[in-house]
């Protein structure tokens, strides 16, 4: 369903701190914007196979989310290529597009949009989506009156809600309480025994562990280890 073929992408960090638009124009103007490079990812390659579970674990900055980023789309990689065979949902910010004006309804839908979901989708499964985010009685409450934890499980609630062919899931399975979390943990479960492809991106070992038959650890941008969870996580772990 995925494949990655030695895909590196780098980034352009400014040398030197400028505080104000003015400074930003003045170096412009002089022509001193010096950068320094920094490989994010370099030469990584893998495959996924339909109805998998991939989970990627990784210290801090190693380069998992521009890894997801570049499969959904998101970014596009300086060198190498990526194959994907099948509708991308990816869960990588949640609530990204949220408007805390609106309702949560008008917010569901609307995040439901931005994640590709047909309107007649959403529209289908917008009591499911309230009653696994346990928010039925918020419905109709503009967003900005949620707490963190109820923005949270409404923005998950809303992707998983359809059966997406492939989903991408960076460190979002911490959000809420531990009662919301595995539900999201079975949610998970249920969409691949219906044939759904994942990426996992997690820094927790058990997670890693109870979802995935196969894993990756990526260190300073380089893929170090594949195989069985259990052989990654003790590479990663040393």
């Amino acid at each position: 369903m995925i494949e990655v073929e030695r895909v590196s992408k780098k980034f352009r960090l400014p040398t030197e701190k400028r505080t104000t638009l003015f400074e930003e124009i003045l170096a412009f103007i002089k022509g001193k914007r010096e950068f320094t490079e920094f490989w994010a990812l370099k030469d990584v390659s893998f495959k996924v196979e339909n109805g998998e579970i991939l989970g990627i674990i990784g210290p801090n900055g190693s380069g998992k989310s521009t890894l997801l980023k570049i499969i959904a789309g998101i970014l596009y990689p300086d060198e190498g290529k990526v194959y994907v065979r099948g509708k991308i949902t990816p869960i990588l910010e949640l609530g990204v597009g949220f408007d805390p004006e609106l309702t949560a309804k008008e917010n569901a839908y609307l995040y439901g949009v931005i994640m590709g979901f047909k309107r007649s989708e959403i529209r289908s499964k917008i009591d499911e989506i309230f009653k696994f985010a346990e928010l039925e009685k918020f419905r109709n409450m503009k967003l900005k009156n949620f707490s963190s934890g109820m923005y949270a499980r409404l923005a998950f609630a809303t992707a998983v809600a359809t059966e997406p062919e492939i989903l991408l899931i960076d460190e979002v399975l911490a959000v809420g309480d531990i009662s919301f979390q595995k539900r999201c943990i079975e949610r998970i479960k249920e969409l691949n025994e219906n044939g759904t492809t994942i990426i996992l991106v997690s820094h927790s070992p058990n997670l890693i562990k109870e979802l995935c038959k196969r894993s990756m650890l990526l260190e300073n941008g380089s893929v170090k280890a594949i195989g069985s969870p259990e052989e990654v996580i003790k590479a990663y772990i040393g």
